[in-house]
C-alpha cells in the first residue's frame, strides 16, 4: 500500500485521545472537537463515514467509529490518501491517524468503545440484547450525537463487508447485512440524509477509510495497554490485533490457560492422574 501521503513523525509521542485508563470494564464514547471549518458555517453540509474494528477478534473491545467533514472539503480530504486500515501495517495506521489529527480544521471523528464485559452482559441477560442489536444501536447513537451537536450531515456511507489482511478470514459485518435492509433502517431513522451502505466501503470511500483508521488505531492502543481485571493473571501483553488466526493472541491465550490450570490443579488430582483414576469433580 502506498503510504507516501501519511508521513510518520518519529519524534513525537503517539497520543490517541480516545483511549482511557485501564482496566477497561465499562463502555465509553469519545468525540473529537468539531472541525474549525464549521465554526463560521455550522449549517454547511457534511459527509460522514461509518466503520468498526473488533467484530472478529477473540480479545479486546469492539470499537465503532464515525468520521466526517464538510462536503466542500471532501475532495481535499480524499487527496490525503486514506485507505482501509486492515491493509496497513500498525505503524502506517498510526501515520494515517496523525494525518487525521493534523487536519482537524476539516475532519472530526468519534468512537464508541464497547467493553467485553458490557457485550457479554447484554448478550447473556434474560432479555437478550444480541451483538447485532448492540452494533445497530451504537452506530445509530454515534450519528445521532453528531446531529445533536448541530452538524448538518447530508450523506452517510457505511461498510458491509471486509477481509482480514491474511486473506483467510472474511469478516462479515452482520450489523450491515443485507445492505438494502440496513440502508432502509437508517433512512427511516434519519430521513433527508442520503444513505450509502456497500460492501468494502472502507476501501472505496476515503471518509469510511478514515473512520476505519480511527476505530482500528483506538483498538490497537487499548490492547497495547490492556490490563486484566484479574490482577493475578500474568501475560506478556503481546496480543497483536486479537484475531484468532494470528500467532500472538493464540500464544497469549494458551499461556493464560496453562497458568490457570496449574493454579487450580490440586495435589490429590495429580496423584489420581498418576494412578489412572479420576476425581468425582472431573465428571
Amino acid at each position: 500500500t502506498d503510504d507516501s501521503s501519511a508521513s510518520e513523525d518519529e519524534g513525537t509521542v503517539f497520543d490517541v485521545p480516545s483511549v482511557q485508563a485501564d482496566p477497561l470494564t465499562s463502555s465509553y464514547t469519545y468525540h473529537s472537537p468539531l472541525p474549525s471549518a464549521l465554526a463560521n458555517n455550522s449549517g454547511e453540509p457534511c459527509i460522514l463515514g461509518v466503520d468498526e474494528a473488533g467484530r472478529g477478534p477473540v480479545l479486546g473491545p469492539m470499537v465503532y467509529s464515525i468520521c466526517y467533514c464538510p462536503l466542500s472539503k471532501y475532495e481535499q480530504v480524499s487527496k490525503l490518501g486514506f485507505v482501509d486500515s486492515k491493509t496497513l501495517k500498525e505503524s502506517h495506521r498510526e501515520s494515517h491517524f496523525r494525518l487525521i489529527q493534523s487536519h482537524q480544521e476539516n475532519i472530526a471523528w468519534s468512537v464508541r468503545v464497547l467493553s467485553p464485559q458490557d457485550i457479554s452482559w447484554n448478550m447473556l441477560k434474560m432479555n437478550k440484547y444480541n451483538l447485532n442489536a448492540q452494533a445497530h444501536d451504537t452506530t445509530i447513537e454515534l450519528i445521532r450525537q453528531v446531529l445533536i451537536k448541530g452538524v448538518n450531515v447530508t450523506e452517510v456511507r457505511a461498510c458491509t463487508q471486509s477481509t482480514h489482511p491474511s486473506g483467510t478470514l472474511k469478516i462479515i459485518d452482520i450489523i450491515f447485512r443485507p445492505p438494502e435492509s440496513y440502508k432502509a433502517k437508517l433512512s427511516k431513522i434519519f430521513p433527508g440524509i442520503k444513505i450509502t451502505v456497500e460492501k468494502k466501503a472502507d476501501s472505496k470511500y476515503p471518509i469510511v477509510s478514515a473512520a476505519s483508521i480511527c476505530a482500528k488505531v483506538t483498538r490497537d492502543q487499548v490492547l497495547k495497554h490492556w490490563t486484566f481485571v484479574e490482577k493475578e493473571l500474568k501475560s506478556s501483553k503481546i496480543f497483536g490485533s486479537g484475531y484468532p488466526p494470528e500467532e500472538a493472541p493464540q500464544g497469549s491465550i494458551t499461556r493464560l490457560f496453562e497458568q490457570e490450570e496449574k493454579k487450580q490443579e490440586k495435589p490429590q488430582s495429580r496423584l489420581f492422574m498418576d494412578m489412572g483414576l479420576k476425581c468425582v469433580s472431573d465428571f
